[in-house]
C-alpha cells in the first residue's frame, strides 16, 4: 500500500466517525469456536478497519490483534475498547508492504472486504495447525452494481476455495457478489 492508500482509508473512516459502531459480521458469529477458559487463545482480524470483528473476538476471550493501515479506523476502535472495557486487544497500525506476519501464531484469523492475493500465503503460515480462516469479500459479480470497482480486488467464483484445498473447508459460498469460506488448517503429524 501506499501513502496516498493510507490518507484515502483514513478519510473514509474520518467521514464515519459518528456513525453507530458496526456490529461483528455474522459469519463470523456462526463459525467462531468457543474459546475454552483453561486455553487462552489468539485471533487476527486483518485489515480490521474500526474492528467490529476483532473486538468481538476479544469478547469471546481470544487475545486480538486488529491490524490496519488506517489511524484513523484503529482511533475509533480504540475508543470503542475503552468504552466496553476490552483489554485483551492489540491495535497495529501496519502497512502490509512492509510488515510480514509470523508463522503459527493465531488460532483464529478473519479477514472481511479485503482482498490482497500475495497475502494469502503468508496468511495461512500465520494459522496454527487446527486453527480457522473466516474469510469473506466482494468476487467478480460486484461489477454488475459496482461497474468502475477495480477487478483486481475481486475474486473469482470459486477461488476461495481452490486457494484453501488442501484445508479442511467447513463453509464455502460465492452467492451473488459475495464469496465465504470457513477452513481449518490440518494438524501436523
Amino acid at each position: 500500500m501506499t501513502a496516498q492508500d493510507r490518507v484515502r482509508w483514513d478519510a473514509y473512516y474520518r467521514e464515519r466517525k459518528h456513525e453507530p459502531f458496526p456490529p461483528p459480521d455474522p459469519l463470523l458469529l456462526q463459525w467462531t469456536p468457543i474459546v475454552p477458559e483453561s486455553e487462552p487463545r489468539r485471533g487476527l482480524d486483518l485489515a480490521g478497519g474500526m474492528g467490529q470483528n476483532g473486538l468481538w473476538l476479544a469478547e469471546q476471550g481470544y487475545i486480538t490483534d486488529i491490524i490496519d493501515i488506517s489511524r484513523v479506523a484503529l482511533s475509533i476502535a480504540r475508543a470503542e475498547a475503552t468504552h466496553r472495557n476490552i483489554r485483551n486487544v492489540n491495535l497495529l497500525q501496519l502497512d502490509f508492504d512492509e510488515y510480514e506476519l509470523d508463522e503459527q501464531v493465531y488460532d483464529m484469523v478473519c479477514v472481511f472486504r479485503h482482498l490482497e492475493r500475495r497475502l494469502f500465503d503468508p496468511l495461512k503460515a500465520a494459522v496454527l495447525p487446527g486453527g480457522r480462516v473466516i474469510y469473506e469479500t466482494f468476487n467478480v459479480r460486484y461489477l454488475e452494481f459496482v461497474s468502475a470497482f477495480n477487478p483486481l480486488y475481486l475474486l473469482e467464483l470459486g477461488e476461495l476455495k481452490a486457494m484453501f484445498r488442501d484445508w479442511t473447508i467447513l463453509h464455502h459460498a460465492d452467492d451473488t457478489y459475495i464469496s465465504q469460506i470457513v477452513a481449518v488448517k490440518p494438524t501436523e503429524g
